[in-house]
């Protein structure tokens, strides 16, 4: 393999970044020397490293800090950092992965090649197998396992609806995992599978001892499944606990929602990210809201655990705590931030707590053991609905001494001088015209002007901490929503007639409403927004198209709010005369990348129907079912986002002293392309991006605007910074040693944000950064 050298930290012509197999890998190879008789996978006895010093967890380890107990690099010398080594995925058009990657004995596993999974040896850049079309696997991490001895070794994957296992050393399917390779996410929740659409989850989850934690993203459109969390055995597969997030009967909580509920509600499902207490086996599940999100007529009640931060023992699922944050949720104020596990010094005691961060904008932080809120959480009165049949909680849980980082109550005083005065006056008006504020029920009869809104405050990837210190790292967004609800449109005729031609005609509205802005209304793409849609479906099968919008793609976000019926619509629409979002619809492309392709396409599926996010679910309310029924939508799915609508800042980070309760300090993150003053951060800033914090007093940060920073952990300055030339460099960033250096692992597979310059002359991949060699 020929290396490519990075002579200095602009995009020079000089780099040229290869599409065969062997050039896949850019190396310098005095950084990173190579030692071929004492290699990655012929290290001696197993030594239980320290933690924090290896990144073998998705997030880096089990309690997801992002922390790493590394000095190399320190606020001396960081702005020396420059790029090391690059793995490319430059000769894959459109794929941008948000691939969090692994590190463990000396090598690296990534996501790559068209969805698959590769193993490189990082000494050499060798590349040791890859698994190759794992097309709907989970993008944003795997899970790793080893055992004791080092010799058993094992990644559990959700592909699809269903949880598999690869071989660490080999690249291949384990199967006698599950039933010949596959477990079924779809059973054992107490639904019928066929009532159940998507089961899989959009995270990895978490590995404690020999249990593998998992949430799931069964959808939020009505009828969706429950988000049921469970514990799987990472050697046979077997399920050996579940804990119901919608209760059944005689379940705690079960008396908080409407009589059978369970029957027919969906979500509070931890989408986001688990955090374990390795040393007292306890997981700490983050909940989102109920389905459906923003009609909760059919759900009267405060919906335990829906919006909740979930405690459990790690070898039974038995409920240890929980604390709502949100009761009755109709606002989708989710958690899906990692809770932060830190130790405090609280009242002349320590203290070990956990920290959660919300899309609300408000940080909770309790009692690691006993869930006892730290400092004072109070119920606050707030208005009542006046939608026809809907219940609002007429209190909320507000942390009284921690403060919010968010803005929350907000007026037409508030929005962003730099707009065009037209728009700016637009928008104050609308404002005007809106009801505002913190839990304002949502109407059919107005608009709702909501701070932050449904896509705000602290999201997935958004949190990290110094666990020791007491200090909590928080990316945020100030993004705000305008909210209305309207009479849900009639489903798609069933039978007779041509039904994809009625899928088509509610597809075309919906393209109309979530995709037109930046694809265009001939579908031909809008310069600098989107890409071409054209011929869609013979380039992109519905499930994978249904993966794209749920977790982002390129320049767009992640919009998993956007339910099945309406994806399976749009796609219809797309891809006229096509098999429309049925399994299978789209091209087949198994094609083999270049390579140590050991596999293809994960363990055979035995029921192909049950892996399509497309096949079963539930379309109505059980049959014996009297109660309410939810009839409305919001107007625009999960409400009318405006990134940039308030003054700045826009999205920052900040920085919680836990010891006292108190920010330390807060930045804003980014910049802002319409305007030439610095420091205002970035709309969309921080969405599924992710930080890294080291012992040196250092803060590694992506941004949207295309650049990864390092922070001075004490006071917000940044210290070094590197335009990385593409847009959402969303995976978490990662960090790890190799003979005696550090590096820092930063993922940028966006589009190319600088037309002037060429495709080739932008590092296009796998990222990695260290300081220049070190005087021996």
């Amino acid at each position: 393999m020929k290396p490519i050298l990075l002579k200095n930290l602009s995009y020079a012509r000089s780099i040229k970044i290869g599409l065969s197999a062997v050039a896949c890998m850019a190396f310098i190879a005095a950084v990173v020397p190579s030692n071929k008789e004492d290699g990655p996978k012929k290290k001696a006895a197993a030594v239980v490293p320290p933690p924090h010093t290896e990144w073998k967890d998705y997030g880096g380890g089990p309690d997801h800090s992002k922390f790493m107990n590394f000095t190399q690099i320190n606020k001396k010398n960081v702005a020396d950092l420059q790029p090391s080594f690059i793995y490319s995925t430059a000769a894959e058009r459109g794929n941008s992965y948000k691939f969090n990657p692994i590190i463990v004995d000396g090598i690296m596993y990534v996501m790559a090649k068209n969805y698959s999974l590769v193993a490189i040896d990082i000494a050499t850049g060798k590349e040791l197998w890859i698994h190759a079309n794992l097309r709907s696997i989970v993008q944003r991490g795997i899970n790793f396992w080893q055992s004791k001895d080092k010799k058993q070794k094992r990644f559990l994957i959700s592909l699809g609806n269903y949880l598999q296992a690869i071989d660490a050393n080999t690249g291949k399917s384990i199967m006698t995992f599950g039933k010949n390779g596959s477990v079924d996410l779809k059973e054992g929740i107490g639904r019928a599978p066929e009532l159940l659409r998507r089961m899989a989850s959009t995270s990895a989850g978490h590995i404690y001892d020999n249990i593998l934690l998992l949430g799931s993203a069964p959808g939020e459109d009505p009828f969706a499944g429950p988000g049921d969390v469970r514990g799987y055995d990472v050697i046979t597969g077997k399920m050996l606990w579940v804990f119901h997030t919608i209760p059944h009967p005689g379940e705690y909580g079960y008396d908080s929602w409407p009589k059978d509920a369970w029957k027919y509600s969906g979500a509070a499902n931890t989408w986001g990210e688990i955090s374990v207490d390795e040393k007292r086996g306890i997981a700490y599940f983050p909940l989102g809201s109920p389905t459906y999100d923003y009609d909760g007529v059919d759900r009267k009640g405060n919906n335990v655990f829906g919006n909740s931060l979930l405690a459990l023992d790690a070898r039974t699922g038995k409920r240890l705590w929980h604390f709502q944050t949100v009761h009755h949720d109709i606002w989708d104020y989710d958690l899906t931030a990692a809770p932060q596990l830190v130790t405090i010094n609280h009242n002349g005691k320590k203290i070990d707590a956990v920290a959660q961060a919300s899309k609300n904008g408000y940080m909770y932080v309790f009692d690691r053991v006993t869930g006892k809120p730290i400092w004072p959480i109070k119920e606050m009165p707030f208005p009542k609905s006046d939608l026809p049949g809907e219940w609002t909680s007429p209190t909320q849980p507000i942390p009284t001494v921690v403060p919010p980082f968010n803005r929350h109550n907000v007026t037409e005083k508030d929005v962003n001088p730099y707009l065009p005065e037209a728009t700016r006056e637009q928008y104050i008006a609308r404002i005007k015209a809106a009801k505002t504020g913190m839990y304002q029920p949502l109407s059919d009869k107005y608009e709702v002007f909501a701070s932050p809104g449904s896509v705000g405050g602290a999201n997935q990837g958004n949190t990290a901490a110094n666990p020791d210190k007491g200090m909590v790292y928080v990316m945020y967004q100030e993004m705000t929503c305008f909210y209305q609800l309207v009479k849900r449109a009639d489903r798609a005729p069933r039978g007779g007639g041509n039904p994809n031609a009625a899928l088509a005609q509610r597809g075309q509205a919906a393209y109309v409403q979530y995709c037109q802005s930046c694809h265009g209304a001939d579908r031909n793409g809008v310069d600098g927004a989107g890409v071409s849609l054209a011929d869609l479906g013979n380039r992109v099968p519905a499930d994978l198209f249904k993966t794209y919008i749920n977790n982002g793609k390129g320049r767009m976000p992640a919009q998993p709010h956007i339910d099945d019926a309406t994806l399976t619509s749009i796609y219809t629409f797309l891809n006229p005369g096509g098999r429309g979002g049925r399994p299978g619809a789209g091209p087949a492309s198994n094609a083999m990348p270049e390579g140590p392709v050991v596999a293809s396409g994960g363990a055979p599926i035995q029921n192909p129907s049950s892996a399509s996010e497309s096949a079963g679910g539930m379309t109505d309310y059980p049959a014996d079912y009297t109660g309410p029924k939810s009839i409305y939508i919001e107007r625009s799915n999960w409400g009318t986002a405006i990134s940039d609508i308030l003054a700045p800042p826009f999205a920052g980070i900040a920085a919680y002293d836990m010891n006292k309760g108190t920010i330390k300090w807060k930045i804003p993150l980014g910049e802002y392309s319409k305007s030439d003053v610095k420091g205002l951060g970035t709309p969309n800033g921080t969405q599924n991006k992710g930080m890294v914090v080291t012992a040196s007093g250092l803060i590694f940060a992506t941004c949207a605007d295309g650049k990864v920073r390092a922070i001075d952990a004490d006071n917000g300055k940044v210290l070094w910074e590197y335009n990385l030339g593409r847009s959402q460099p969303s995976g978490i960033p990662a960090m790890f040693m190799l003979n005696g250096k550090q590096y820092l692992v930063v993922i940028s597979t966006g589009a190319l944000l600088d037309r002037t310059k060429k495709e080739e002359d932008v590092p296009k991949g796998y990222i990695t950064f260290a300081l220049p060699d070190l005087k021996k």
